[in-house]
């Protein structure tokens, strides 16, 4: 079992800063893919950011050259950081880990983005 501990969302001004945290802990696997989602209320949970093990990363259009994903692989630990942030960008964010052959979500951090 895999257990995801995110933190770093809150409220913050359009065109502020945050730092989301995820930190794996339990029976961890190598892990494949690790990524950030979010859901706006009234929409879909979308792809935000994610990593591989190796390092290749994959942003939305919408957050490209606004976010940065990363992850420190000793610490099975995943961050992003979020700069000029929008009000449109009011979501919860969800961490997200594939295994070989699991798949765990986090609980979610709300991130608030105020105009």
């Amino acid at each position: 079992q895999v257990q995801l501990a995110e933190s770093g969302g809150g409220l913050v001004q359009a065109g502020g800063s945050l730092r989301l945290s995820c930190a794996a802990s339990g029976t961890i696997s190598p892990i494949y893919a690790m990524r950030w989602y979010r859901q706006a209320p009234g929409k879909q949970r979308e792809l935000v950011a994610g990593i591989t093990s190796g390092g290749n990363t994959n942003y939305a259009d919408s957050v490209k050259g606004r976010f940065t994903i990363s992850r420190d692989n000793a610490k099975n630990t995943m961050y992003l950081q979020m700069n000029s942030l929008k009000p449109e960008d009011t979501a919860v964010y969800y961490c997200y880990v594939l295994l070989i052959l699991n798949q765990y979500w986090g609980q979610g951090t709300q991130v608030t983005v105020s105009s």
